[in-house]
């Protein structure tokens, strides 16, 4: 049987496409097959600047969303026609035996290049909930992988196989036991965490979460609240309101803006409080820890609240709707878990029951099987 050795990506738009897609492309590329990232949208430069620090080979495409407004829609239509010519000529130049596209508006000028010559189409979520790309290039694509169990997968005009969320590397290789990352954690920044301390992480994506940001201060009377360890990661630009959220609280604090090292936050937690992206949902399974989710409630159909059901279906994590952030309600959910610890402990063990951590490694099977077997036949 032939084996799957050159594969375009296009993994273009938030980082909820990119991270996936790119580690799509590192595992093939360990392999010792090669890949080609196909990147559009604003992000495109700083993504390829990523891909190619892990020798992935990348091309960025003109790729604009799809708009109502009578100019951005002709404005789009330009970049569309742009971006499909240029990806006929790197196809032609590259051979691909398949093309992935990992949803957004970026994957429509690569899949429907793809298309015209004939080169089988995959697709990828990474919500529960399809988004509009995928919906709509399912009907040219040989078979679609899911990330969770889709509450729409009837409305997919392909054979969807459940594959998993693709994982980071660095987040993949970076699990270790709690008093390993606490050392670390003390040693990078200076602070003076204790590896047998209740330990609570909290984070709102890379642009972080007001409601979660201005409600999880711990009460001064909280019984056993002084005990806690917090680290907090406020989001791209809101540090400083969030220290001053924080003034004159007692504890251990960790307050940052962001960083690349969550595998050191998510080994060190005993429970976290998030939102509830593909991505974070799918590592909170791998990491198994126990999870305060809040849906962002403007996520396109709610897909966020799709994620968090699934996750807490496993019995591992307890969804709070958005507007239910207060600090009243946290501190609840907190001090029940500072009389129970253990309790929590292995209601998170649960997720990893869930966790599908070689999900790159599933998406590539699902695409080689398929084309070599249609070739067969």
């Amino acid at each position: 049987m032939m084996k799957l050795e050159k594969l375009a990506v296009s993994c273009g738009g938030t980082g909820g496409h990119f991270y996936p897609g790119l580690s799509v492309a590192r595992e093939l590329n360990a392999a010792g097959g090669r890949a080609l990232l196909i990147l559009g949208g604003k992000n495109a430069p700083g993504q390829a600047e990523i891909a190619r620090g892990f020798g992935v080979q990348t091309l960025q495409v003109a790729a604009l969303p799809l708009s109502k407004n009578p100019l951005k829609l002709f404005r789009f239509l330009l970049a569309f026609l742009r971006g499909r010519r240029q990806c006929i000529r790197a196809f032609r130049e590259f051979k691909p035996q398949a093309l992935l596209c990992m949803g957004s508006f970026a994957s429509l000028p690569p899949a429907m290049a793809a298309k015209s010559m004939k080169i089988p189409l995959f697709l990828h979520d990474g919500n529960a909930r399809l988004g509009k790309a995928n919906k709509f290039l399912s009907r040219y694509a040989k078979a679609l992988g899911l990330s969770f169990p889709s509450p729409d997968s009837a409305q997919c005009r392909c054979p969807v196989i459940h594959t998993g969320m693709p994982l980071r590397h660095e987040l993949l290789a970076g699990k270790m036991e709690k008093a390993a990352a606490m050392e670390e954690i003390n040693r990078r920044w200076n602070v003076d965490f204790k590896a047998d301390a209740p330990t609570l992480l909290v984070f709102g994506g890379s642009l972080g979460a007001s409601s979660i940001n201005r409600t999880s201060r711990i009460s001064k009377t909280l019984p056993g609240g002084e005990t806690i360890q917090l680290i907090h990661l406020a989001g791209v630009g809101k540090l400083e309101e969030l220290e001053r959220y924080y003034e004159g609280s007692g504890g251990r604090k960790l307050l940052l803006e962001s960083s690349p090292d969550m595998h050191l936050f998510y080994s060190a937690a005993d429970m976290i409080i998030c939102r509830a992206g593909g991505s974070t949902v799918t590592e909170l399974a791998y990491f198994g820890k126990y999870a305060i989710v809040v849906p962002y409630p403007y996520a396109a159909e709610n897909h966020q609240m799709d994620n968090a059901m699934w996750l807490a279906s496993s019995g591992g994590a307890r969804i709070v709707k958005d507007s239910d952030c207060t600090e009243e309600n946290f501190n609840k959910i907190v001090l029940d878990w500072l009389r129970e610890p253990d309790k929590y402990r292995e209601m998170g063990a649960k997720l990893a029951e869930i966790a599908i951590p070689d999900a790159s490694r599933r998406i590539l099977n699902m695409i080689g099987n398929i084309v070599f077997v249609a070739r067969a036949v």
